[in-house]
């Protein structure tokens, strides 16, 4: 099949109200925000959205998350050998080797042919000891917001405990009696538990992203493929929602689509992303390129 056949660029921008859009496990999960305070949300989060909606829409994923897994596989090893295993028995047992490997993930796995992956397992399966990088041709940057953000901290409890406290005793060696302290004291002890929430107030984020035709041909990513992604840009926090992101709170409102008309660009993609100025209600403004017509999609 003919692979991607044009350079494409492409930007979304999306709104976050009163929602937590990526966390930092390491900064308590407060909002990731740069040393300037503009909000980020990371290009590894952007893509596990991509491939959840990918995945929704039928395609074959390989970075599965666990919550949405469509197979019994514990871990991306397990997943890997038992395809390759499974591909190795259709064919009579044959060994493949690295070509033959990257051949296979890549026509398998939407998220392979479209993203990269690294294949580094050193026991069993086909590829045995051998570390197998695949480069994708899609890449997209991490989000920034368009002004700095506001973070809102609050402070929750619970209201019931979380596990059943044992009764503690402590016996004074020099009496008879001995002092306890009681089930109840310890399980509202347990209920009282503090934590915190964090959320952005309100803002507006934008991401850029390319895809490159060179790099398709290594890896079979076409022009189907391509218009698969772009489907599900405007849909991106459908079936997203969580207590840190509730439903509503996040929106996707313009997919810019810039399509060239040869392989390597009329333009760079640095000079078209310039072409795009986002304001802070969401409102955008675009600067024209001769010979290169942006599509505007509404988000959903």
């Amino acid at each position: 099949m003919k692979t991607l056949d044009k350079k494409i660029d492409f930007a979304v921008i999306f709104t976050v109200k009163n929602a937590n859009p990526n966390g930092d496990p390491l900064n308590g999960n407060r909002p990731r925000v740069d040393y300037n305070n503009y909000g980020e949300v990371t290009d590894v989060c952007l893509k596990r959205k991509i491939r959840d909606r990918l995945q929704d829409s039928g395609e074959c994923i390989f970075v599965q998350s666990d919550d949405k897994k469509t197979d019994k596989m514990k871990s991306l090893k397990e997943r890997y050998d038992a395809f390759l295993k499974e591909k190795s028995k259709s064919e009579g047992g044959k060994k493949f080797d690295r070509d033959d490997i990257i051949k296979f993930c890549c026509v398998k796995w939407i998220d392979v042919r479209s993203f990269g992956q690294l294949f580094a397992y050193k026991k069993g399966g086909q590829g045995e000891g051998v570390s197998i990088p695949i480069r994708g041709p899609v890449t997209i940057q991490s989000a920034f917001s368009v002004e700095p953000v506001s973070i809102t901290s609050i402070q929750i409890t619970k209201s019931v405990s979380g596990e059943t406290s044992s009764a503690k005793k402590k016996t004074n060696s020099n009496q008879d009696d001995e002092s306890e302290i009681s089930q109840e004291d310890n399980e509202k002890k347990s209920s009282d538990t503090m934590g915190m929430k964090h959320r952005v107030d309100n803002a507006t984020y934008v991401t850029f992203g390319s895809m490159n035709p060179q790099l398709a041909v290594s890896t079979g990513f076409n022009n189907e493929d391509a218009d698969a992604i772009k489907k599900v840009l405007p849909k991106l926090f459908e079936g997203d929602s969580s207590s840190s992101r509730p439903e509503g709170s996040m929106e996707i409102k313009k997919v810019i689509w810039w399509e060239h008309d040869s392989l390597s660009g009329q333009y760079s993609s640095a000079q078209v992303h310039r072409t795009l100025i986002v304001h802070s209600d969401g409102t955008y403004k675009l600067n024209n390129l001769s010979r290169l017509t942006p599509k505007e999609i509404d988000g959903r």
